[in-house]
């Protein structure tokens, strides 16, 4: 068996990754052992990781919408934003598209986008999805499962048309899914919680490196070195909710960007701002520059449950976590589960800790008897086989076959054979359900004068259609061909023959 001289470039930068190892240090402890790390292949792998983080960065959906269909439009035409304070509102249908041209008309069924002069519906933008909800106009219902963003200050709403037509020139009545929204606002504000926290648990080194926020759950990725313990998750989790508990107003303050930046607002770095940004504060808890949508108090958010913790690229974590009711959800199908299990297990939920170890307890007993009848199934079959014992250049070499026994069984078989034996070599190979298992082992005495338990194993290994190797005093291999058991004994003695002086 060859022994592996380098550390992978893959495993070098795991270590990096997952438990913040320096590739300095693991190059330092591997000399110690006298191996190399494959330094280029540590690099190639944390630039693959970069470029996932930027590919990832903010999770923005890259959605083009009728790519340079609106290009040509005026200027003039643009939408007003109003869903900071409402979820419905009536405005005029400005223009429409379908993915390729610009159209006066669309019919229902029919697929498209559309721009309106005044809009509720928050467009995907700085992590936090777009809304969905219906436009209805005199003549037509156009349902909306996505919003966007299209240059030149326009808002894009794409859906299909569910009844009727809509017009360029429509009057119209918006109304973004509420239920939706406030969930997404829930989940966007716990992020906002979530960041301070982790500031104030991890370290100032924490920034945010993406987020994303829909209506079922919020994920957060910020710069850290390593892993998270439990501890900390814990931590964070309960600090969160503690300030959801305390139901903070949620204040959003319009001022200039170097107003904002004095007032020691939280910003995303590389981020461009306009001449005033928003800034949304939670008290003096949290404070950060912000243009989605928000709870009014942090109460609103209900409950923050961390689901998982992981790492996505070099030196950057990722949190996903759920808000409000969607925690209860996730705790109710816990508590399914668990009622599920314990019903399995034949106990009461309170007791079913104790039944498990219990049945561990009895499960282990079982193993531990079953293998001792195989033992003993497996000597029987076996029977007086010391007979078969033959000399091969002063050397005894033991070479038989035996039904049914797996691995583990051969080698406490192997070494009871090796004991009755004295010195010299043992090769068993056994037929079981379909496959082949065979060991090999030597003596030290067998050793001395040449025999090698792994050599061994590799030249018979191919007779049952397999391979293996291993070590000069114990080897073994697998196979797919027992009709080749016969073979591989008759061929053992001629290997071990090749190998002695």
């Amino acid at each position: 068996m060859k022994v592996k001289k380098e550390i992978d470039g893959k495993s070098a930068f795991y270590l990096y990754d997952t438990f913040g190892f320096p590739l300095e240090l693991t190059v330092e402890l591997a000399q110690e052992e006298n191996l190399t790390v494959d330094e280029e292949g540590f690099a190639a792998a944390m630039e693959e990781q970069k470029q996932k983080a930027r590919e990832g960065q903010n999770f923005s959906q890259k959605i083009t919408t009728a790519a340079g269909v609106f290009d040509g439009m005026d200027d003039k035409i643009t939408s007003e934003f109003v869903g900071y304070d409402a979820l419905t509102a009536e405005g005029k249908v400005v223009a429409l598209a379908t993915e390729t041209e610009l159209v006066n008309t669309l019919k229902i069924g029919e697929t498209g986008t559309l721009i309106m002069d005044v809009t509720p519906f928050y467009a995907t933008m700085g992590g936090q999805k777009g809304d969905f909800g219906v436009i209805r106009t005199k003549n037509g219902t156009f349902e909306v499962t996505e919003t966007v963003k299209i240059a030149g200050g326009r808002i894009g709403h794409m859906g299909k048309v569910v009844s009727g037509t809509v017009t360029v020139g429509d009057k119209a009545e918006l109304a973004v899914d509420t239920d939706n929204r406030k969930s997404v606002c829930k989940n966007h504000s716990a992020t906002h919680l979530l960041q301070k926290a982790l500031q104030i648990v991890l370290g100032d080194h924490v920034e945010q490196q993406g987020s994303y926020q829909d209506g079922a759950r919020t994920r957060f990725d910020f710069s850290h070195g390593q892993a998270m313990t439990a501890e900390e998750i814990a931590k964070v989790e309960a600090l969160v909710n503690e300030k959801i508990a305390e139901d903070i107003a949620v204040v959003t303050d319009i001022m200039s960007i170097e107003d904002a930046k004095k007032s020691g607002a939280m910003a995303l770095f590389g981020e461009k701002y306009g001449d005033t940004v928003r800034v949304v504060s939670m008290g003096d808890f949290s404070k950060e520059l912000c243009g989605g949508t928000h709870v009014k108090h942090t109460g609103e958010i209900g409950y923050f449950k961390i689901l998982s913790e992981s790492g996505v690229a070099a030196g950057v974590r990722r949190i996903e976590a759920l808000t409000g009711a969607n925690v209860m959800a996730y705790y109710q199908a816990m508590e399914e589960n668990f009622n599920k299990a314990a019903a399995a297990a034949k106990a009461a939920p309170a007791a079913l800790t104790e039944k498990i170890q219990h049945m561990q307890a009895e499960l282990k007993a079982l193993n531990a008897e079953n293998e001792s009848l195989k033992a003993k199934m497996a000597q029987s079959a076996l029977g007086n086989v010391m007979d078969q014992a033959v000399e091969v250049k002063g050397t005894k070499l033991l070479a038989t076959s035996v039904d049914g026994v797996d691995m583990n069984g051969l080698r406490d078989l192997g070494d009871q054979l090796k004991d009755k034996l004295g010195e010299g070599v043992v090769v068993l190979l056994s037929a079981q359900d379909g496959k082949v298992n065979m060991i090999a082992m030597a003596t030290d005495g067998a050793v001395k004068a040449g025999a090698h338990a792994g050599n061994l194993i590799k030249g018979i290994a191919a007779l049952v259609g397999g391979g293996g190797g291993g070590r000069p005093n114990m080897a073994q291999a697998g196979g797919k061909n027992p009709a080749g058991i016969p073979a591989a004994i008759a061929e053992a003695s001629k290997v071990l023959e090749g190998q002695l002086a």
